[in-house]
């Protein structure tokens, strides 16, 4: 294994990697109030010689901790919010909320935080040998819902940096190839007059009958816009529940998305077109609050191929029979595909990056592959045919396997960027590629007014 006498770093500090990915585990906390979960991490950083500069880009959970000077700089992600309704739970098989846990990790950035430090702390070891460049990690707060990467970058946070190397736990071993969509998160608040429903309808301007009209017309639009667009929309609020009264006031929220930022744009305005014919209609007022945007992902083909082979020159994890018990009872819970059904319950190879396909998701990092060179990886800390965001998948970002799949990444993340160390050539076509995808560069997609969710 290339580097193991860097990489050898993560398996002499992997019980304290580990133990910060339980603890993060145990106080799971929602976007922008991961204020324990960031201490954890940036102590143990600070413990370990990294300068640490709290409340970066207005964020108080947001940070940045660094080792060495010069170029070549790179980055590293960390993520640690977790998710309101998971709660689940622990290495069981079966649905189990825990009484009065409301928040817990579905999409494993319990692992995503810690390994992401595991793997600074393995590129710190060749610095501190070699004397070249510098390595910062990021702490990203808001992935789930926030956005918070998109605020630190409209800030300049990921300013100056050569390349960022990434992973996210998932279900296989594979560089991310996978486009992602822009998009924007927008509220449309409605204002109408109040009135008794049976004894003045007359009086009343019915805001709720905005937003129902708001969504049949979006409902339209449906069959009118691009293939790969998507429009997703949640009443967040009726207005009341008394049928005997005219609603004066209702909230609808829309998740727009599209190829790019421009696509979004113009979907966006069309559906703001929409909401304004509704209180048109209804004679209600309507106010429009943007609360999130994500530009689409760029990715580096340079930077893909050096991470695969990263991948794989380190071995996988082994499941244990203890994992695979536990693992067969979850996939029992599970609606697998054929496919999947036929796959190894645990993936052990490192598939070759495939072809990009259509997605529908987004994602944050989006935003900071717009300002530098960005790699991901998918690593499997779950077993085959885990929905994310589920029981399962939190149930499982605590296991063993789960665990020594993270010390994985941390590895695979690290070898990525000695890999680029030492190979400035690489580094320099991955930084011309970025250059030829961004053309005039990163536009910030927020609005400049647009404060983080806080």
């Amino acid at each position: 294994m290339l580097y193991e006498k860097y990489l050898s770093v993560i398996d002499r500090q992997s019980q304290d990697i580990c133990a910060l990915a339980d603890a993060i585990w145990d106080n799971a906390e929602v976007m922008y109030h991961e204020y324990e979960s960031a201490q954890l991490l940036s102590e143990k950083l600070e413990q370990e010689g990294f300068t640490v500069v709290r409340g970066v880009a207005n964020i108080p959970t947001a940070f940045t901790a660094t080792f060495g000077s010069g170029k070549p700089h790179f980055g590293i992600l960390a993520e640690y919010d977790g998710l309101d309704g998971m709660s689940q739970e622990a290495c069981v098989a079966e649905k189990h909320p825990i009484p009065g846990k409301n928040t817990c990790h579905g999409c494993g950035h319990n692992l995503f935080g810690a390994g992401s430090l595991g793997a600074a702390l393995a590129v710190k070891a060749y610095i501190e040998a070699t004397g070249k460049g510098a390595i910062t990690l990021f702490g990203c707060p808001a992935e789930e819902g926030g956005g918070g990467k998109v605020f630190m970058a409209r800030d300049g946070v990921f300013d100056g940096i050569d390349a960022i190397v990434s992973w996210h736990p998932e279900r296989m071993y594979m560089v991310r190839t996978r486009p992602a969509l822009a998009n924007v998160l927008v509220n449309y608040t409605f204002e109408g007059i109040a009135a008794h429903a049976g004894a003045a309808p007359h009086k009343g301007r019915s805001a709720l009958d905005a937003v129902e009209l708001m969504n049949v017309g979006t409902n339209f639009l449906r069959e009118h816009m691009e293939l790969t667009s998507r429009i997703h929309y949640a009443i967040l609020d009726t207005g009341g529940t008394a049928p005997n009264m005219v609603q004066s006031h209702a909230v609808v929220q829309y998740l727009i998305r599209a190829v790019d930022s421009e696509a979004v744009r113009e979907l966006h305005a069309r559906v703001d077109r929409i909401a304004k014919g509704a209180a048109m209609m209804t004679d209600t007022e309507v106010n429009i609050q943007v609360l999130k945007a994500y530009s689409n992902l760029i990715t580096i083909p340079t930077l893909q191929a050096v991470a695969n082979e990263a991948m794989h020159d380190i071995p996988l994890p082994v499941p244990t029979p203890e994992d695979i018990a536990y693992g067969s009872a979850l996939q029992a819970t599970m609606q697998l595909t054929k496919a999947e059904a036929a796959q190894p319950m645990y993936a052990d190879k490192v598939l070759d990056p495939a072809p990009p396909v259509a997605h529908g998701g987004s994602t944050d990092t989006a935003d900071v592959s717009w300002v530098c060179p960005t790699v991901q990886m998918h690593i499997g800390n779950w077993v085959v045919g885990t929905p994310g965001h589920s029981w399962q998948s939190t149930s499982q970002s605590k296991s063993d396997y789960a665990k020594r799949a993270m010390l994985y990444a941390s590895k695979a993340v690290a070898g990525t960027i000695l890999r680029l160390m030492d190979n400035p050539d690489a580094l320099a076509q991955a930084k011309q590629e970025h250059a030829e995808r961004i053309g005039d560069g990163y536009i910030c997609p927020l609005p400049e007014d647009a404060k983080p969710l806080l």
